[in-house]
Parts: C-alpha cells; structure tokens; sequence
C-alpha cells in the first residue's frame, strides 16, 4: 500500500484536494478531523485539556470550545506546545491504526493522510510521497477571512507563525497549485493520482 502525506498552508485548498483524491478511490484520513473528536466529551484529550486550560474554554453544551482554546494558545509557543502534547499522540495513533487497517483491507491501495503540520512535526518521513497544496498568500488571507470569519491581522499571524508555503514545495514530491479555478485543481489532482497509481502498481 502507497502512503501518502497531504499536506499545505493555511486555506489553500488541502480539504477540497484530500476530497478529490477520494472520490478518484484514494482512501483518506483528515487528520483535524480527528484531532477535533479527540477533544470532544469522552474524547481522549479532553480531560488533560480541560484540566490543563480550565472551564473557560467550555460551551454552553460542554463541549470544549475551539475558539476559546485557540485564544489561549494564541501567540504562546509554550502553551500551543502543552496542546499538541495532548492531541498529536491520540492523532499519530489512530492514524497508524487506520493505516494498518487500510493495509490489510487494500493492500494495494493508496492511503492519504491529510494534516496541516505533517512538514513542521517531521512527520511527513513516515509517508512514501508527499503533496503540498499551494496558492498565493493574498489567496490564503481573503480565503481564510471568508471561511473563519475572522479579522486579516488573525489571519497574518497565523500565517507567521506556519512554514512559509516556499519552504514547504522544497519537500513535496507533488505541488497542488490551487490559485486557479476548482476544474484547474481537479485537474492537477487528477494527474498526481494517476501518477500515485502508476508507482503502486
């Protein structure tokens, strides 16, 4: 089985590529997505994180609220460390227990792990082929403004405190340019899966 990272910058497009990878017969993991259910009620990171960051964080429905959280965490290395500690374990393992279950089920399939850190944890050594998706840094910022719905200076730092997309194309075997229209990035996604299936066959 192929194992592939996916992986870009902020509002660039990975979901949308991670997507159509899928609906081409890839199978696919969204990392934040488990990440998220992670944190839920029950979830295995919940307690550490409530206990670490306090009621504060909560919603009306007990659940934790990831705004709020993220305000705690925002512009502090220290404190976005203490977070990671607590959900990156639960995340690494359930995507090794998906990819072995892949493994066994499709053994000559190909697995994509969508994640938006997998360069900056040097995480994206556990995969066979890497895909970055890319697009022009306004892009990001008025894409991320529309999606969020939060203010450009956000937007900006979150933007700093990320590798630069310029460092992240120097370890992609695949660069998923999605500036253009969604036909454009079908298309180029399209040719990275043929060219994923060629290497697994």
């Amino acid at each position: 089985m192929l194992k592939v990272g996916l992986t870009g910058g902020l509002a660039c497009g990975k979901s949308f590529v991670g997507e159509a990878l899928a609906a081409l017969g890839c199978h696919l993991l969204q990392a934040d997505r488990v990440g998220h259910e992670a944190l839920l009620p029950g979830g295995e990171a919940y307690s550490p994180v409530l206990r670490e960051f306090g009621d504060g964080i909560l919603g009306e429905n007990g659940e934790i609220d990831r705004r709020a959280l993220a305000a705690q965490v925002f512009g502090n290395p220290a404190r976005l460390a203490l977070l990671n500690g607590f959900v990156h374990p639960v995340v690494m393992r359930r995507e090794e227990e998906w990819l072995a279950r892949v493994a066994a089920e499709d053994p000559h399939g190909i697995a994509v792990v969508e994640a938006a850190i997998l360069i900056e944890t040097g995480s994206y050594r556990r995969f066979d082929k890497l895909i970055v998706v890319a697009c022009g840094q306004e892009q990001q910022v008025q894409r991320s403004i529309k999606r969020d719905g939060v203010a450009r200076e956000e937007v900006q730092a979150r933007l700093s405190r990320q590798l630069p997309l310029a460092e992240k194309r120097k370890y992609a075997d695949y660069v998923i340019d999605t500036s253009g229209t969604k036909e454009e990035t079908l298309r180029q996604a399209r040719a990275v899966y043929e060219s994923l299936r060629r290497i697994e066959q």
